[in-house]
C-alpha cells in the first residue's frame, strides 16, 4: 500500500478529533513492517519461539532404512502362498540390523524400528505367531498380506524434499523434526528489540506504596508479557512522568537501540499528554485516532532511524488496561510478526452465533469480550463477559475470545452471526488449558 494514499487528515470528526478506520489503520501499521532482520545460527535446545530464517530440507530419506512397524517376523511375502512354517534364523534390533539375506524358508525375529533384513518384505505381527524351539509357525498364514507391517525408506520424508518453510516459528514437533534430520543448528532471525514504558504522573509500580491519587501500572506489564510471548527481545524503561523534556529525551534514547518503542498513556486529548507532542517533536506521526472502541487514543508512527539504520517505529498505546491489549492484539501483533519475518502465521478467526443482543456505534468498530462454546447441536455460539468497559480488566480475565461488531452495525441481535478471535490464535502467551 502506498503510505501518501490514507491520511489522518482525510478523516475529522465535527470536534477535529482526527481518525481512520479500523482497516485503514491496519493497513498503514503493516505497510510498515518492512526492512530485513538480522539472523544467526542457534542450538536445536534454544529454538523454541524462533524464526526460521531458511528453508530446511531433508539430507537423507525419513526412515533411513526399511524397517518394521511392529515386533514380529520378517519373511519373504511370497513365501507365504506356500507355506505356514519357517526357520528362524536370527535376530533384527534397533541398532543392531541381521546382516544376512534370508531366503523363502527363513525369518529373522525382528523390533519395531528395526531395519529389515536382505530379502525380506513382510512382518507377521508377533501376536499370530507360535514357535516351536528354532521353528515359526503361523496357523492362519495366508491372512497376512505381503509387504504388510514394513515402513518403506523415505515413507516419512524423501531425501531432499522440503521440509520446514523460512518464515515458520518454531515449536516442539518442528524442533522434534530437525533433530531427526540430524539438524545441531539452524539459521533464525535474532529476536526483535523492543522497548517498552509507561507514563503518567499517577502511575506507580507495583511493590510501591499508592499514592491517594495514583493507580498501579498494569499496562506496562501486560504488554511486555504479550511481547515476550511474541519471543521479542524487551527492554523495561520503567515510568515517565507527564513532562514532554522528558518524554523526548526517553522516546530518543529508546530509538538508537531499538526496532520498536511502545508507551501506555499519554497519547488522548488532556492537556497533559505529553506523548503526541514528543512524536512530533522526534519523528513522524501517522495517525493518532481509531474508529475503534476500547483503543481510539492511539498513536502510531515512528522515531527516525535507529544505530543499525532500521526506521525505530513507535506505538503510543491506550491508557486503559483492557484497550491496551485488544489494540496489541489486533493492530500490533501482526506487524510484530512481520517485523520477525514470520510468515506462516495466519490470523484464524470463526464464524459464531450471538447468544445475546450486543450495542455498537455506526462507523466504529466494537471489539467485545467474549466466551464461545459449543452448543448441543455442535454450532460455536458467544456471549459477552458483562460489563465491557476499557478499564474492566476482569473482562479479559474472563473472556476466551474477541467479538468483532463491525463499523456497520449499532448493535448485534441475538441469533446473529458474528467475528470471533480466539484468544489461543490472538491472544500471545495465552495458556492453552
Amino acid at each position: 500500500m502506498n503510505r501518501e494514499e490514507v491520511s489522518c487528515f482525510d478523516f475529522v470528526t465535527p470536534g477535529g478529533n482526527r481518525h481512520l478506520k479500523l482497516e485503514e489503520g491496519a493497513r498503514l501499521i503493516m505497510s510498515m513492517g518492512i526492512g530485513s532482520q538480522l539472523t544467526h545460527y542457534q542450538p536445536l535446545a534454544s529454538l523454541m519461539g524462533c524464526i526460521l530464517a531458511e528453508d530446511v530440507f531433508a539430507p537423507f530419506d525419513v526412515p533411513l532404512n526399511r524397517n518394521a512397524a511392529m515386533d514380529g517376523f520378517a519373511i519373504k511375502g511370497e513365501s507365504l502362498l506356500s507355506q505356514s512354517s519357517w526357520n528362524i534364523v536370527g535376530q533384527s534390533f534397533a541398532g543392531k540390523r541381521y546382516t544376512q539375506s534370508i531366503d523363502m524358508h527363513e525369518a529373522v525375529q525382528i523390533t519395531t524400528g528395526a531395519p529389515m533384513p536382505e530379502g525380506a518384505d513382510t512382518v507377521i505381527m508377533k501376536e499370530m505367531c507360535q514357535l516351536e524351539g528354532d521353528r515359526l509357525n503361523v496357523e492362519h498364514a495366508l491372512s497376512v498380506r505381503i509387504g504388510s507391517n514394513v515402513r518403506q525408506a523415505g515413507e516419512d520424508i524423501a531425501e531432499g524434499s522440503l521440509v520446514l518453510n523460512c518464515g515458520l516459528r518454531l515449536g516442539p514437533v518442528e524442533i522434534g523434526m530437525l533433530a531427526s534430520l540430524g539438524y545441531a543448528e539452524v539459521c533464525v532471525y535474532q529476536p526483535l528489540k523492543v522497548a517498552v514504558f509507561s507514563t503518567g504522573d499517577e502511575v506507580c509500580a507495583p511493590g510501591e506504596t499508592l499514592h491517594a491519587d495514583g493507580i498501579f501500572d498494569t499496562n506496562r506489564f501486560s504488554l511486555m508479557s504479550m511481547l515476550k510471548g511474541l519471543e521479542c527481545d524487551v527492554s523495561d524503561l520503567g515510568i515517565l512522568p507527564d513532562d514532554q523534556q522528558s518524554i523526548e529525551k526517553a522516546l530518543k534514547q529508546a530509538a538508537k537501540e531499538h526496532r520498536m518503542v511502545f508507551t501506555s498513556g499519554g497519547v488522548s486529548v488532556g492537556e497533559a499528554d505529553y506523548v503526541k507532542q514528543a512524536l512530533s517533536a522526534l519523528g513522524t506521526t501517522n495517525f493518532w485516532q481509531l474508529a475503534i472502541r476500547p483503543g481510539r487514543p492511539i498513536a502510531f508512527g515512528d522515531l527516525g532511524l535507529n544505530a543499525s539504520g532500521e526506521t525505530c517505529l513507535f506505538a503510543g498505546m491506550p491508557g486503559n488496561p483492557v484497550a491496551v491489549m485488544v489494540t496489541f492484539c489486533v493492530l500490533l501483533q501482526p506487524l510484530i510478526r512481520q517485523l520477525q519475518g514470520e510468515t506462516e502465521w495466519v490470523g484464524l478467526t470463526w464464524s459464531g452465533k450471538a447468544t445475546e443482543e450486543m450495542k455498537s456505534r455506526i462507523g466504529r468498530s466494537d471489539f467485545h469480550r467474549g466466551i464461545y462454546s459449543i452448543n448441543d447441536n455442535g454450532e460455536l455460539e458467544v456471549r459477552t463477559t458483562g460489563p465491557q468497559g476499557s478499564g474492566i480488566l476482569t473482562s479479559m480475565h474472563e473472556a476466551n475470545c474477541l467479538i468483532q461488531i463491525d463499523e456497520n452495525h449499532d448493535k448485534i441481535h441475538a441469533g446473529d452471526r458474528v467475528k470471533v478471535y480466539p484468544f489461543s490464535r490472538w491472544l500471545p502467551g495465552y495458556p492453552l488449558v
